[in-house]
């Protein structure tokens, strides 16, 4: 047997060979074409660099502090080898004038004036004129959104899914690309979370049910080779 990813070994044993026994926590095979989704990868989530969680915390109540930028070298990365390809990348970010994620917060949160940096992307990721941003109302990047018509129109069948935060917006749009018939995968090195509990229970539960979860050193194995420019 191989051994366990880290996010894995939270997993008891006992749910881990029950899952198994059920023939839960199977590979998904990829489709012809694929498309990336990076998710709200934004100042909001992540908090600016340097700070602790704390600290970002206190600065966007929905940040995620170190997490994210030890994460965001690999993401840039995964965004290069979609890039290499030619393939579609969609980025997005949280519709403010919709209060997207004020669901679950307090009064006095949902009254505070959004900070205009909130939806700014990292240098380091920084979405191409070419590539569509998609401003999001709620958690799934499918919800009430021409997301499924972008990607249809592209002839797209399998969707990668990378970003912030596991349990939350990356959770919501991989079970809604499952359920809207993409075959699914979930880039587990390139997803971050405030908390590394609610990070592994979420892979866990996502590679069982709706998505195949692969590191990005697995997918790059998977991807078909970059297009080599001809030379004149």
């Amino acid at each position: 047997m191989p051994e366990l990813k880290d996010w894995m070994k939270l997993i008891p044993e006992a749910d881990l060979a029950t899952y198994r026994a059920g023939g839960f926590l199977r590979n998904v095979a990829f489709g012809e074409r694929t498309a990336l989704i990076v998710v709200d990868v934004t100042l909001g989530f992540c908090g600016s660099r340097g700070l602790t969680l704390e600290q970002a915390i206190e600065e966007f109540a929905t940040a995620c502090g170190p997490v994210s930028w030890e994460t965001m070298p690999r993401i840039a990365r995964l965004i290069k080898l979609f890039r290499d390809r030619d393939l579609p990348i969609v980025f997005t970010n949280a519709d403010m004038t919709g209060n997207a994620y004020a669901g679950k917060a307090t009064k006095g949160e949902r009254s505070k004036k959004p900070d205009p940096r909130f939806n700014d992307f990292p240098a380091e990721i920084t979405p191409r004129d070419s590539e569509w941003v998609l401003a999001k109302t709620k958690a799934s990047g499918f919800f009430q959104s021409p997301l499924t018509a972008y990607l249809v129109r592209e002839r797209v069948d399998t969707v990668v899914v990378c970003g912030v935060s596991t349990s939350g917006c990356v959770r919501a749009t991989a079970v809604d690309a499952f359920s809207h018939g993409f075959k699914t995968f979930v880039v587990d090195d390139c997803c971050f979370d405030r908390s590394w509990f609610a990070h592994c229970a979420n892979l866990f539960d996502l590679h069982a049910k709706y998505a195949a979860v692969l590191s990005l050193a697995e997918l790059t194995a998977l991807m078909r080779p970059a297009r080599l420019s001809s030379v004149a």
